[in-house]
């Protein structure tokens, strides 16, 4: 059974988020961290600069679950760890981004032309990797956990203002308070700059309604999709070309009202902790596809090309061959450029 993979306990000392924040309360429901990040990462898909960068300096674009997986459980470690663990992830993170850097091969957009230097540093790259984050985590809190008052969002938005500063996001970079945050957030999703590549569409699209899962979920998976449709904004869904009917909504409200009721009955052991075991699972059904040979989503090389005009083409789509080293750290799931691990 999936919950019966334990995660490492969340640390007993403060970490650089304490218990009672808001950051480690929103993160701390499984609730959220089952849903926010495949959102996340379709409506970051949807920034062309943002996806190019990251194409091009995947560590493993064959199992795009997988690095899903490493990810979330850094993420995790830097929310719940120890500050000794949180900066064992931070120092490898920030190593990292301090290398992803060059000039853009192809176009990411109408202002980023091909030929346009870039770094992960970018507070404009930053900020937006954070913005998806934030807005997918109080979401799915506020969707089927409980309301935040104005005084908790504001606290949860300066945790995410700190988790930023450790990602080297400059706090002036960023909205100052949680109604700015929105402000900017909806500007954001109104602004032409959004817009998906060929390559982004199939990869995002993929992350969110094509997640490896056995034949035995295939009732999860389809509730999942439902929800996950219903959550975008219509403005992404729109840049995806999804439809969304009067039916779409009843089945969301109808699914979400009946999580809602059913989470708050949970015992809290498993209501409550990490979530990185539910990635695992995925990245799990991931490789065995793969090792069967069956059709897998990967993740989109904008060099390469794309190959895919629509979503539905996906499931028919064969990954490349595996690359042959696969150096990632145990410890955090990061490696460093010249595949030291750290």
């Amino acid at each position: 059974m999936m919950l019966a993979t334990v995660d490492p306990p969340m640390a007993a000392d403060a970490g650089y988020f304490p218990r009672e924040s808001l950051l480690r309360r929103v993160h701390g429901e499984r609730a959220v961290g089952f849903c926010y990040g495949q959102r996340a990462l379709c409506i970051g898909a949807a920034n062309p600069l943002n996806y190019v960068v990251t194409a091009i300096h995947s560590s493993d674009p064959q199992r795009p679950f997988r690095e899903l997986a490493r990810r979330a459980k850094m993420i995790e470690t830097i929310i719940f760890g120890s500050r000794e663990e949180a900066d064992g992830v931070l120092a490898c993170v920030n190593e990292v981004h301090e290398w992803v850097t060059g000039a853009l091969p192809v176009d990411a957009g109408g202002r980023y032309p091909a030929g346009s230097r870039y770094s992960a540093l970018e507070p404009e790259l930053l900020m937006w990797t954070v913005a998806v984050m934030a807005d997918s985590a109080e979401y799915f809190f506020e969707l089927l956990v409980g309301t935040l008052s104005a005084g908790e969002k504001e606290a949860f938005w300066q945790d995410y203002l700190r988790l930023g500063e450790l990602l080297k996001l400059p706090r002036a970079s960023a909205p100052a308070t949680h109604a700015q945050f929105r402000d900017w957030w909806h500007e954001r999703l109104k602004s032409k700059d959004l817009q998906l590549t060929a390559e982004a569409r199939q990869t995002g699209y993929a992350t969110a309604f094509q997640i490896p899962m056995p034949f035995y979920a295939s009732g999860l998976r389809q509730a999942h999709n439902a929800v996950m449709l219903g959550s975008l904004p219509s403005q992404v869904r729109a840049l995806y070309g999804l439809g969304y009917t009067a039916e779409d909504d009843a089945r969301f409200h109808k699914l979400t009202n009946a999580i809602r009721v059913l989470y708050r009955r949970l015992p809290r052991s498993l209501a409550h902790g990490r979530s990185s075991f539910f990635y695992r699972w995925v990245a799990r059904e991931e490789a065995r596809r793969i090792e069967h040979g069956r059709p897998t989503p990967y993740l989109a090389s904008p060099v390469r090309g794309g190959t895919i005009a629509s979503p539905e083409l996906v499931d028919r789509l064969q990954p490349p061959p595996l690359a042959t080293a696969d150096r990632i750290s145990a410890r955090s799931g990061c490696r460093r450029k010249d595949g030291v691990r750290l």
